[in-house]
């Protein structure tokens, strides 16, 4: 009767853990594939796309994903607003999430391109005052990001935009950037995501960005 009782107990918690798994991946896939949407891509869009990954961070809190896609969601929000004063706050939240993020998958490359990104955000604030200190940490942690794991096409992403919007006197040149891309593209070719909620992010920009290259 004890082992019955055990059975069942260890059956019961079995089913309950595989429909919360299967809640999470049904929730985390809608909201990662409406990140591909342009409607989602404004202030306000990746504003609450944060708000929503954040709440499915606090009741999925083994999960790195929900944690990483809140801080995209800020970082991409900072990105894109003119209002400067903004930035380092929402900065500063997607630093807070990938921290929880990287505490339950460390040495990962995705999550090294957003610290990346978060670099870049905060340089935009002011550039001829923060390039010297943001500009490298920046490198740097797409360098990291490689070292992970080389065959992440978002690294040689970022590269490439790094190399098209920088001036040439600063190491930056069209004909740099058009070869990154190129070698982006073809690591996005050949990636494959681990499922169908992984971060997949970054094919058409690149090939907005290399037509850009090529003008």
């Amino acid at each position: 009767m004890k082992r019955f009782f055990l059975a069942f107990l260890f059956t019961g918690s079995l089913a309950t853990a595989m429909a919360q798994s299967a809640q999470y991946t049904d929730a985390m896939t809608k909201q990662t594939s409406e990140l591909d949407s342009s409607g989602t891509f404004t202030a306000d869009g990746l504003q609450q796309k944060a708000n929503t990954f954040e709440r499915i961070a606090d009741a999925e809190k083994s999960q790195w994903l929900p944690y990483y896609y809140a801080a995209y969601a800020q970082v991409m929000q900072a990105l894109i607003l003119q209002d400067k004063s903004q930035i380092d706050p929402l900065a500063d939240r997607a630093e807070g999430n990938l921290d929880k993020a990287e505490a339950l998958s460390p040495k990962n490359s995705e999550i090294a391109c957003i610290r990346s990104l978060i670099a870049t955000a905060r340089l935009t604030v002011d550039p001829m005052t923060r390039g010297m200190k943001y500009g490298p940490e920046a490198a740097a942690l797409l360098e990291q990001a490689a070292e992970f794991n080389p065959e992440n096409p978002r690294i040689y992403m970022l590269r490439g935009q790094s190399l098209l919007f920088t001036p040439e006197q600063w190491g930056g040149s069209k004909s740099k950037a058009k070869t990154t891309l190129e070698l982006a593209l073809q690591k996005f070719a050949a990636f494959k995501p681990e499922s169908s909620i992984a971060p997949h992010w970054g094919e058409p920009y690149t090939r907005k960005l290399l037509e850009q290259s090529q003008k």
